[in-house]
This record gives C-alpha cells, sequence and structure tokens, in this order.
C-alpha cells in the first residue's frame, strides 16, 4: 500500500506543503500542465529549490500581477466567496478527482470561517477563499495528491506557535480562529511551540484534516522519496514541512475493514439522489451505488449504499440523514482484499497512455486509466474504444515478448 506522511514539525501552510509534495519528485512541467487546467489568469508560478538550515527544500510563490492589487479589481482577484470559487473549479478541465478534493478543502475553510464571524457561508468574502494564491495552494495540492497515487495519508500532531498576529481582521492571537474552529471536533493533535508567530495557517491545516485518515507518529514503511516545503516566515528554527512517500508491506497491504452503510428510500426525486452520490464521494467516500428494489405496498424504491472507512464513516453517516428522507441506517463492517496496485505507463500508437497494474504474487492485471483515454479520445477526435483497444494490444505485446512497453 502506498502511503503518504507529512510531518508538520513546524506547522503547515498551503505553499509549504505545495513545496513538499514537488519536492518528493513531481515533473514540475507536468505539474503546471494540470495546473493550466484552471484556466485563471491574473499571476505567476515561481518554483525555485533553496538551501534552509542547510537543507535542500522547494519553495512555491505565487506572484500576483500587480493590477489584482488595484480597488477595482480587488473583488474579482482577491475576494471570490465559495460559490466563486467552485464554479471555478467546476468550469476548469481538470480531473474529477481533483476538483472532488479541491472543493471539499474550500468548503472546510469557508464553514470555518463562517462560524467565526457569524455570517451565512455565502455572505463570507475572505482572503483565505478568495485569494489566488489560496485557490493555486489548495489545487496545485490536490493535483500533486493525483500524480502521486497514495491510497492513504498519514500527519503528525500540528505545532503551532503562540503571540498575536496581524492579517486583514486586525491583531488576532494564534492560532487564529478559523484555525481552532477546524480543530474543533477533529483528531488532529495540537501542540504549542515556543515559536512567537503563527506556523498554521487556515489553508494549511484545511489540507490536512481533508486529506489525512491517521494523526500520530510516522507508521512503520518502506520511503521511497522525502520532501521539503518551504516556510516563509523566519522563526529561528528550520522552518519546512516534510513530506515522506512510501509503502506498507504485509497483510495491510491487501486487506482491509470498511463500513458498509445502507438504507431504503422510496420517497425522494432522484436528481436529489444525484447529488446525494456527489456529495458521499466528495466527503471521502471509498464508493456509493444504487440499487433498484421493491418495498412496502409495492412502491419502487432504491437501496444506498456507502463503503466508508472508519474515519469518514460519521461524517458520510450525517450527510445521509441530512440530505435523504431516510429515518435510520444500517451499518456493518466487512473485510475487503485489494490488490496491490502501481501506475505505469504504456506505449501506445497514440503516445504513452497510464494504466494500473495489480498484483497478486506473479498474477499481474492491467486497467487502462480512464481520464488518460479519454484526454487522447478527446484531442485527437477518435471514438474512446480505439484508444482502449491501443492500450491493450501494447499491454498484450509486452506480456507475450516481455519487453520494455510499460514503465
Amino acid at each position: 500500500m502506498r502511503i503518504l506522511y507529512f510531518d508538520c514539525f513546524s506547522g503547515a501552510s498551503g505553499d509549504m506543503i505545495l513545496g513538499a509534495l514537488l519536492d518528493l519528485g513531481i515533473d514540475i512541467d507536468v505539474f503546471k500542465k494540470e495546473l493550466a487546467g484552471l484556466k485563471v489568469d491574473g499571476f505567476d508560478i515561481a518554483i525555485e529549490r533553496k538551501v534552509i538550515n542547510s537543507i535542500a527544500v522547494t519553495d512555491v510563490d505565487v506572484i500576483i500581477e500587480k493590477e489584482c492589487t488595484h480597488h477595482n479589481e480587488h473583488h474579482h482577484h482577491c475576494e471570490r466567496n465559495l460559490a466563486d470559487i467552485e464554479k471555478l473549479i467546476d468550469d476548469s478541465s481538470l480531473k474529477d478527482n481533483v476538483k472532488r478534493l479541491s472543493k471539499k478543502i474550500f468548503g472546510e475553510i469557508a464553514r470555518a470561517e463562517a462560524k467565526v464571524h457569524n455570517k451565512p457561508i455565502d455572505h463570507v468574502h475572505f482572503h483565505e477563499v478568495g485569494a489566488i494564491d489560496s485557490i493555486v495552494d489548495i489545487v496545485g495540492t490536490a493535483i500533486c495528491l493525483d500524480l502521486l497515487k497514495v491510497d492513504k495519508i498519514y500527519s503528525s500532531p500540528m505545532h503551532d506557535g503562540t503571540g498575536f498576529i496581524e492579517c486583514q481582521h486586525g491583531k488576532l492571537p494564534v492560532p487564529v480562529p478559523a484555525v481552532l474552529e477546524m480543530l474543533r471536533d477533529s483528531k488532529i493533535p495540537y501542540i504549542t511551540e515556543d515559536v512567537n508567530t503563527e506556523l498554521v495557517t487556515p489553508t494549511g491545516i484545511g489540507i490536512i484534516k481533508c486529506v489525512a485518515s491517521e494523526f500520530g507518529s510516522m507508521p512503520q514503511m518502506t520511503i521511497e522519496s522525502v520532501g521539503y516545503g518551504a516556510g516563509k516566515r523566519q522563526t529561528g528554527r528550520f522552518n519546512a514541512l516534510r513530506c515522506v512517500l512510501g509503502s506498507i508491506e504485509g497483510k495491510e497491504k491487501n486487506d482491509d475493514d470498511v463500513c458498509v452503510l445502507e438504507t431504503n428510500i422510496d420517497d425522494m426525486n432522484p436528481e436529489v439522489l444525484g447529488y446525494v452520490m456527489n456529495r458521499l464521494f466528495e466527503n471521502g467516500a471509498l464508493d456509493v451505488f444504487y440499487t433498484s428494489v421493491y418495498m412496502k405496498k409495492n412502491r419502487p424504491g432504491i437501496i444506498l449504499t456507502v463503503l466508508s472507512d472508519r474515519e469518514r464513516e460519521q461524517e458520510l453517516v450525517n450527510i445521509i440523514l441530512t440530505e435523504t428522507t431516510t429515518l435510520g441506517i444500517r451499518k456493518t463492517i466487512a473485510k475487503r482484499y485489494i490488490l496491490e496496485r502501481e501506475i505505469k505507463y504504456v506505449n501506445t500508437e497514440f503516445g504513452k497512455i497510464r494504466v494500473k497494474e495489480s498484483c497478486l504474487g506473479d498474477y499481474k492485471k492491467y486497467s487502462p486509466e480512464f481520464e488518460d483515454c479519454k484526454e487522447v479520445a478527446e484531442e485527437l477526435r477518435i471514438p474512446l474504444w480505439k484508444v482502449y483497444d491501443a492500450v491493450n494490444k501494447a499491454i498484450l505485446t509486452f506480456e507475450e515478448r516481455n519487453t520494455d512497453a510499460l514503465q
């Protein structure tokens, strides 16, 4: 099982997280090409290798064009609300899973800011959700996690400083209210350090809260790569965030416990059911599906089935109970067996295309990545099945000749 560990010994901010993920070895050109799918102008992104405290790090700096600071452009560029952000993401050409994770993180931050400012969520205009640098940090993080193809994410306890900081809302105590609100009712351990400044930003804690499923010391694993993302503040110590990418061997790699949540529904608009499915996926459901059934009084209905890990269970239960007409949910714990998975590339007549290689001992099987095949089909204006056929043909050639077709 491929895992990622966030080591937040000096807190977490959006640019630190993005820098550490890129420092793991992600191709910068590939990253920038994916980020261009956001279709937002008014900024440039500088990604630079630096040395801090004798340690090599990656520093990410989002450079805002000068016109963004002009009064007549301030709202458009710097104070978008959550609805503006979600439309921006929905209208982009980003991958669906990148869109889902990005909107989930923005939603988490927006809910916290709405609570502390005592405003409806759609009335909140504030820097952490609306500014271009936060948009790039959050969407960029979602892109990196998609490129890394990790199965599970862990995080260390969150280390923060003390004192006060100046921000657009005035002089606020550390942790700032939005950070403290996101820590409330979370499983994130919080540690105060003797550093007189903010170490954890709302963007940083929002990302970590939405992507990490467990918190504590680094799990036992085989380490593949280590990345460091530079912080901007002078703290008197090594100010960076460390990411460790690796794998867990043994039993945990191919079997797992999941929660199966089910409920019967016969009195809901199908359009609303589609919305419910999207919400469940956005909030971490492993799978969601509907089964047609006949219920009491011969009414046609559906069974809603949701697969969840233990960490996301309660959040998904709350969505089902509030978004559907059901009065109750059945829960069972099931064990699932998972093949080892690895993303590889296959050479086809249409270029390199990703495939998912699944293994059980010496047995291997391959599955073309739909998004890659779709992109090729749309770009070349050919039927999707032709791309699939080309991928399967290349895989067959590899298996028969044992060539280097898969990389």
